[in-house]
């Protein structure tokens, strides 16, 4: 079900869930869309699975759209701090709002200019650093060591992640493709990466 308007607030009680599948579709009949209360409720039995701290650095993404769209998922996903570094943009700028839709208010956002210096201070708050990023050492996204807690560091549309962040970075990771275009758009990867975060942890939940 697909809403332009995120909210926060959580409905009572509890959605019926068998495993992974949401209960209460007619026994023969087709899937059908979850309303609003149902939603919230199903993402809170999610939030109850959920126990490792999730974390952004954004080191010159430069576009407001791409920002905002990256700020939505990172809400949605449960990510609690972001760092913006270089010339990322603010989170107040109108032109972010646009596609962030309100979702920053979720957030803490910290400025730090130095991207490097954005991740020792992620790592001292006790993250793993992993750069999504096409470099020397980078292992897939599947593979990445992604257990715990995690800060994804995403870097420039064209450029990708600077050499100092990947100098201060714990490890990177890359996001195979296998078509003829050999790059994804930004906000793109990063929901690919946050969602393979959250994924891992849960398919390793009792």
């Amino acid at each position: 079900m697909a809403t332009d308007t995120p909210d926060a607030s959580e409905a009572s009680g509890d959605l019926e869930t068998s495993g992974d599948t949401v209960a209460g579709r007619p026994a023969g009949g087709p899937p059908r869309q979850l309303r609003m209360t149902d939603v919230k409720r199903l993402n809170r039995v999610w939030r109850r699975q959920t126990e490792g701290r999730l974390a952004l650095l954004l080191d010159s993404v430069s576009q407001p759209f791409n920002v905002g769209s990256i700020v939505r998922t990172a809400a949605a996903f449960g990510v609690e701090s972001v760092w913006l570094c270089g010339i990322t943009p603010d989170l107040d700028l109108p032109a972010v709002g646009k596609t962030a839709l309100g979702t920053d208010r979720f957030l803490s956002a910290y400025r730090e200019p130095s991207p490097a210096q954005a991740a020792k201070e992620a790592a001292a708050d006790g993250f793993r650093v992993v750069a999504v990023e096409l470099a020397s050492g980078a292992v897939p996204l599947f593979e990445a060591p992604l257990d715990g807690d995690i800060c994804l560091a995403i870097g420039n549309e064209d450029h990708g992640c600077s050499p100092a962040l990947l100098g201060a970075v714990s490890s990177a990771a890359y996001i195979p493709q296998v078509g003829r275009v050999g790059s994804l758009n930004v906000a793109v990867a990063a929901a690919i990466a946050l969602a393979e975060v959250r994924r891992r942890e849960w398919s390793s939940s009792p």
